[in-house]
């Protein structure tokens, strides 16, 4: 596996998240039939994959005919969530941290606000809840995740209006925000981290870092406590390195090593049980175990896993032809699940589809990840993967990896980071 300078990963990153040169399949310039006139492409779901295909559809052929399915008229982001839980300078309010279709519906995309409740693979139709039906001729499901409710007992969807996840952007940031403001000097917040795969990687330390930087500042002798099912994470070595540098005492991580696994959550007491101990906080956020969206579930596109298996070349599903899944809810490993994953699949799949409606082959992809990690509004860390397809099993291979070097500068960092999801925002919304 290659390893990247610095600076040519940061530009490299910067072409797939603005332009999107590693996200399209490699025959554009191959000669071959013309689109299909008129074909139809309906995406469900209107989150960054979601979005991201339905304009790139347009952008690659005018002359398709693109639906994009929401159920809401706006979509609320994950990434910044973590800010406006801890109250950053500069935080950005609810209303701000939404972003509506205008601009995708002024590219020519057909935007529906509804509910879909199923998929006709047979007809090739989608089934919405009012009883109408939208047709298809190739389908593009972006159906971000579900939580696996039965998966910690004493935690399920009942449970978490007490002790929040706040892992979907909505009114359960605004409710995690509220218990952390509620804090006294001296109290403790609880993290609980699932086991891989979830959306975000490094979320959860993030989260606990910027809830160190808002303790730092008003409750100084407060703790957080990341209770974590896994033995390795992340960015480890630099998270750990900036929460020594920044909050020395104050965010401990105990892994599942050290406590084993998680038996069970009282919400009520604010405890939670392991193989090996207990652990109380005054705030507990948990963070459950996922799996691919319900519409995914309900239209058979997944595996035994609860997510849904691609090819990633077109990622087409393997359990549905005509059918593609990208974003969160799809397994692209190595790829993380990310915004900027996602919308790096959205690209891809959107060239593979006016290929395969031109009775083209599409072309072997390559992709890249980068995410941004704050630890505080002035430090931030970083790290990148490229990705290139393998056409002998049909997966995704690593092929170069990169992150911040120990004594980056990590000021640069949180600027470029605040840079990027401004742009990213817009590059996806317009």
């Amino acid at each position: 596996m290659t390893q990247f300078s610095r600076r040519a990963f940061l530009g490299w990153a910067a072409m797939a998240g603005l332009a999107g040169t590693l996200g399209c399949s490699g025959n554009r310039s191959k000669p071959g039939k013309p689109s299909l006139a008129n074909a139809k492409v309906v995406v469900l779901g209107g989150g960054f994959a979601g979005a991201t295909a339905a304009r790139y559809l347009t952008l690659l052929d005018p002359s398709l005919k693109v639906t994009l399915i929401e159920r809401n008229s706006y979509y609320l982001p994950c990434p910044g969530s973590n800010e406006f839980i801890t109250s950053l300078p500069g935080h950005k309010r609810p209303k701000e941290l939404r972003f509506d279709y205008k601009a995708i519906k002024a590219t020519g995309v057909q935007s529906v606000t509804g509910e879909a409740k199923g998929v006709d693979i047979r007809n090739r139709a989608v089934l919405l809840a009012d009883g109408s039906t939208v047709p298809y001729d190739r389908l593009i499901v972006a159906p971000g995740i579900d939580f696996r409710w039965d998966a910690i007992p004493g935690y399920d969807e009942e449970a978490s209006l007490i002790a929040p996840h706040a892992w979907q952007a909505g009114p359960q940031t605004s409710l995690l925000r509220r218990q952390l403001r509620a804090m006294r000097n001296g109290d403790v917040v609880m993290i609980v981290v699932p086991q891989n795969p979830y959306r975000c990687p490094p979320g959860p330390y993030e989260r606990a870092s910027l809830m160190a930087h808002f303790l730092k500042r008003h409750m100084p002798r407060s703790k957080v406590l990341i209770l974590d099912a896994k033995t390795q994470f992340s960015k480890q070595a630099l998270f750990m390195q900036g929460w020594k540098e920044l909050y020395p005492g104050m965010v401990e991580w105990i892994s599942a090593e050290k406590e084993g696994r998680i038996e069970r959550v009282d919400v009520h007491k604010r405890t939670v049980h392991t193989d090996f101990g207990r652990h109380r906080a005054n705030v507990l956020n948990v963070i459950p175990p996922q799996k691919a969206g319900k519409l995914a579930q309900i239209a058979g596109l997944v595996d035994d896993s609860g997510w849904c298996p691609v090819d990633p070349r077109s990622f087409e599903s393997t359990l549905a032809p005509g059918v593609h899944v990208i974003g969160d809810a799809c397994i692209a490993t190595p790829m993380p699940k990310s915004a900027f994953a996602a919308n790096a699949q959205a690209k891809v799949c959107a060239a593979a589809v006016v290929d395969l409606l031109s009775e083209r082959e599409p072309g072997p992809p390559a992709l890249i990840n980068h995410c941004y990690s704050l630890l505080s509004p002035e430090y931030a860390i970083s790290v990148t993967g490229v990705y290139e397809y393998s056409p002998g099993d049909k997966t995704l291979v690593a092929t170069a990896t990169g992150e911040t070097p120990p004594h980056g500068d990590r000021e640069r960092e949180a600027a470029m980071a605040h840079s990027w999801q401004a742009l990213f925002m817009k590059e996806v919304f317009g």
